[in-house]
């Protein structure tokens, strides 16, 4: 618990069977944490016995994304408060409490990867990655007129009750592209909110996306095409006018 308030921590799990048990002990070990709840989003065969070795809650998602799988993660948390994490090792636990902090100001509190300090050795975060997360970023400050960004890929955030349930209105997306929207969707919101450096580290086993160039270079694609069609379309997602995909 969190100054009074619940806290529960969602993470999506697809190809992070070696090392999403030493995750979800490292964030057991923060007191704030009232309950962790991993996503199956079909994930690789044995997740579930390393997830049952654990004091995490497992919830089966087929839906195939990684949009899928925070999207039902954020509807199994009935906390006050939420946060998302890859469980890949490549985001510290311990970072949670820097999140946190901003919260009694903020509904959103998102992490940034590409401040170098942060950045560890033999981490996935060359110079196009860091460059291209950063300029993306700022295109989305300049046009929104938002608040500082310098990350759009960060999937490490923590969020209210409030901000939870505004995005859930909202969401459309199942695959990766799903934690530009959300975030855009927060730009959006008039909540308050701030994106704070985390450190990004190696990550155990190789990423699905991120992992391939040619698939970063079409997420990057995807994510700069994104962001135009909802600044587009600003008025109608604000009032909750969007159409998802029949499932």
């Amino acid at each position: 618990m969190f100054k009074g308030q619940t806290l529960a921590v969602v993470l999506p799990t697809y190809n992070e069977k070696d090392s999403i048990a030493e995750c979800i002990r490292q964030f057991e070990a923060i007191p704030e944490v009232d309950e962790i709840i991993v996503v199956n989003n079909n994930a690789a065969e044995g997740t579930s016995e390393e997830v049952a070795t654990t004091g995490a809650r497992e919830v089966i998602e087929t839906r195939q994304g990684y949009g899928a799988a925070i999207t039902r993660g954020l509807r199994e948390a009935d906390t006050d408060l939420v946060a998302v994490c890859e469980p890949d090792g490549t985001f510290d636990p311990a970072d949670l409490r820097k999140l946190l902090a901003f919260l009694p100001e903020c509904e959103l509190v998102v992490g940034s990867r590409t401040v170098q300090n942060f950045i560890w050795d033999g981490s996935n975060m060359g110079w196009f990655l860091r460059w291209g997360n950063w300029a993306v970023a700022k295109g989305i400050e300049v046009s929104y007129n938002s608040s500082y960004l310098s990350d759009v890929g960060c999937t490490f955030r923590v969020m209210t009750r409030k901000h939870k349930e505004y995005v859930l209105e909202r969401v459309t997306l199942d695959g990766s592209a799903f934690g530009l929207e959300m975030l855009l969707i927060g730009v959006m919101s008039g909540h308050k909110y701030v994106q704070v450096p985390v450190n990004y580290l190696p990550r155990v086993g190789e990423s699905s996306v991120t992992g391939d160039f040619r698939k970063t270079l079409d997420l990057g694609f995807e994510m700069m095409g994104l962001a135009a069609k909802m600044r587009l379309n600003r008025k109608k997602i604000r009032a909750g006018q969007v159409e998802r995909p029949v499932q």
